[in-house]
């Protein structure tokens, strides 16, 4: 089989203290998501889509959130080394497509920088990265403003040769 395909998600409760950071943006807002690493839901979502595409597991085995070392770890860094592992096994990154759930703040106007933090540290054009932002139409936690989803799917296609490069 040539192509995989995976599917993420994760929901993270919204907290005081802590910076909101989705897809590598820190977003002013009065809250922020609550997490061992810096929490990134968006982040987090899309590694657990390319993981699950190769059947790998999720992003716990890996970054464990009871190992000091990804107390308050930059997502972007942990999605640049799944991006490794992906490649490792010779496979690439054809494109990701993310649904973005939370109430406030307004997420639409730092979807394009989202999208260019993940597609950087993929190794593909920012083209190849959806980002959606929609409310909850104040149903559930997302809606109650506790917390933050997020949906994520991401196509990988076969590719040998390119094992170690972009």
């Amino acid at each position: 089989m040539n192509l995989r395909i995976g599917h993420g998600y994760d929901i993270h409760r919204l907290v005081e203290g802590r910076p909101l950071i989705l897809g590598g943006v820190t977003i002013d807002h009065s809250l922020g998501l609550d997490g061992h690493s810096d929490a990134d839901v968006l982040v987090h979502t899309v590694m657990d889509a390319l993981l699950g595409a190769l059947a790998l597991g999720d992003i716990g085995h890996y970054f464990p959130p009871d190992d000091p070392r990804w107390r308050g770890a930059n997502s972007l860094v942990l999605l640049q080394q799944v991006a490794a592992m992906v490649r490792e096994r010779g496979w690439r990154v054809v494109n990701v497509d993310t649904v973005l759930v939370a109430e406030r703040p307004r997420l639409r106007p730092h979807v394009a920088a989202m999208a260019v933090n993940m597609a950087t540290r993929l190794g593909i054009s920012p083209d190849r990265v959806g980002v959606k932002a929609t409310t909850n139409e104040k149903l559930g936690p997302e809606g109650r403003e506790e917390g933050i989803s997020c949906s994520a799917v991401a196509l990988l296609v076969h590719d040998p040769d390119r094992r170690h490069g972009p």
